[in-house]
């Protein structure tokens, strides 16, 4: 058992809805993700003035997106390679968006989580957050026999983080207001890799980016990955799923 699997289990199980939006417009899942961040906030906000404690809802949200590169608060607008041209011929979209960290890109074939979480109902600890997500994308991996870890210095999960094989397979990077998440993951499974040559990934322009299907060698189900990655996320954060 990791230690982050240790600390889970002092968590108590908190009910928790998932949901699959399947294929969907960046633009729309944002929305969405909006909506339901703001719907929680009011209800911390009610249960703050008024004195309440109604219960406020989590979820855990996975999607596809169409092709799209999209820009963290803190990113770098030079680390996409490309012109409004090329993102015509690539049939890509591009959006600066309100997370954390620099440039990514989101595809069919790529998993891309989305907790919606009220921290409060779990531990109010950001560090503890990202590293539970890792946690998962990396036990996830374990049951394909693929070991992976963490990269001193950055988030997300990477494969041969300890040599100068590095390369990543799931990027992070999320948004906290009032201790409510949005924003999440990007898990490399059957995502066609060709696209991330049109960006400086993550800002880090020295590693390589790699996904499941590269590192098995063949095209995974991509239902059944997510099934996987669904479990360990819920047993990690103590999920009641829904």
């Amino acid at each position: 058992m990791s230690e982050f699997e240790e600390k889970a289990v002092e968590t108590k199980p908190v009910p928790t809805q998932f949901i699959d939006w399947g294929l969907t417009d960046y633009q729309e899942a944002w929305d969405k993700q909006e909506a339901l961040l703001n719907k929680t906030v009011a209800i911390k906000t009610e249960n703050r003035v008024n004195g309440t404690q109604l219960p406020t809802p989590n979820y855990l949200i996975f999607n596809e997106h169409p092709h799209v590169y999209t820009l963290g608060k803190s990113g770098h607008p030079e680390n996409l390679l490309l012109d409004e041209e090329g993102l015509k011929e690539k049939h890509a979209t591009y959006y600066k968006i309100n997370r954390g960290g620099d440039i990514t890109y989101h595809g069919p074939g790529q998993i891309v989580g989305y907790p919606i979480l009220d921290l409060d109902n779990f531990f109010t600890d950001i560090h503890l957050y990202l590293r539970f997500l890792e946690e998962a994308v990396i036990l996830t991996l374990k049951d394909y026999g693929i070991e992976a870890g963490r990269y001193p210095g950055y988030t997300g999960v990477w494969l041969d983080p300890d040599n100068d094989q590095a390369r990543k397979i799931c990027a992070m990077g999320v948004r906290c207001s009032r201790w409510v998440t949005m924003h999440g993951f990007a898990f490399n499974v059957n995502v066609d890799l060709d696209y991330f040559k049109n960006i400086v990934p993550c800002g880090i322009d020295d590693k390589a980016v790699t996904s499941l299907a590269k590192e098995l060698g063949y095209t995974l189900d991509m239902e059944e990955v997510k099934e996987k990655l669904k479990n360990h996320i819920a047993d990690l954060f103590k999920m009641e799923l829904s």
